[in-house]
């Protein structure tokens, strides 16, 4: 079976604004709405579009992290993922723990494609994929705005400080997206009730032979500091004078 594998994460909307919680210890989740990492909806928009070219027969959506989760991988199987697989935790899981875990799924589901987020919203390590690829021994391609696929290969473009960069690359492959590559589709009603019936798979770290738990300690988090007030100057000696007194000129 031809299968695409995409990885999902649960993040806090993009659209909430996030608050530190008193204690320092992290930010506040709780009655806070939360939703699919962006970058990873693009991923599974880019998998259900291959699907619907006739180039794929199964989009399978992956997740690790707590059970509730599994609101976010009922949104992925109502925009059109035939199947799902959370990896349950409540552990902050690195970068290198994830991309194992990844592994061992795509070593048992064996999909001709990998696509993930280029990074997540909350923590912007930008890691997995590549981690993942190599792991594998895979082709990979990141930051992708642009994908084709065709004859056993894809052809992606990358958007880099100079301009467009264009790769090919064999499958099976491991690629990243980026916010320009599609915009995901709109869940509608019928298909949040159909996603319901919808096969659901929940697994533990262990299942994997992943030891659980973070390889770091947060040991403190502050919210960016205030925005200061503006003066007004009388004119450009004075505009001079206060830049040379905070050692801008």
């Amino acid at each position: 079976m031809r299968r695409i594998m995409v990885g999902v994460k649960r993040v806090v909307d993009y659209n909430v604004r996030v608050r530190v919680k008193p204690d320092n210890t992290g930010v506040i989740t709780e009655g806070v709405k939360m939703s699919i990492n962006p970058f990873d909806e693009i991923a599974l928009e880019q998998a259900l579009r291959i699907k619907e070219q006739g180039l794929a027969d199964e989009v399978l959506a992956v997740s690790i992290g707590p059970s509730d989760t599994q609101q976010q991988l009922r949104t992925a199987l109502a925009m059109g993922a035939d199947r799902a697989i959370l990896v349950q935790t409540d552990a902050a899981m690195a970068p290198l723990s994830l991309a194992r875990i990844f592994q061992k799924i795509a070593e048992a589901e064996q999909p001709f494609l990998t696509l993930l987020g280029k990074q997540a919203i909350d923590d912007d390590n930008g890691q997995t994929a590549q981690m993942l690829a190599a792991l594998l021994d895979r082709p990979q391609a990141t930051s992708c705005s642009k994908i084709d696929i065709a004859d056993g290969k894809a052809t992606v473009t990358r958007e880099v400080d100079s301009g467009l960069e264009t790769l090919e690359v064999d499958l099976p492959a491991v690629l990243s997206v980026d916010l320009r590559l599609n915009e995901p589709r709109y869940v509608k009603l019928p298909d949040i009730m159909k996603a319901k019936k919808k096969p659901l798979d929940v697994k533990s770290v262990a299942d994997y032979g992943v030891t659980e738990g973070a390889a770091f300690r947060t040991v403190k988090v502050d919210p960016p500091p205030s925005r200061q007030k503006g003066i007004i100057v009388k004119d450009v000696a004075e505009l001079v004078g206060v830049l040379k007194q905070k050692g801008l000129v």
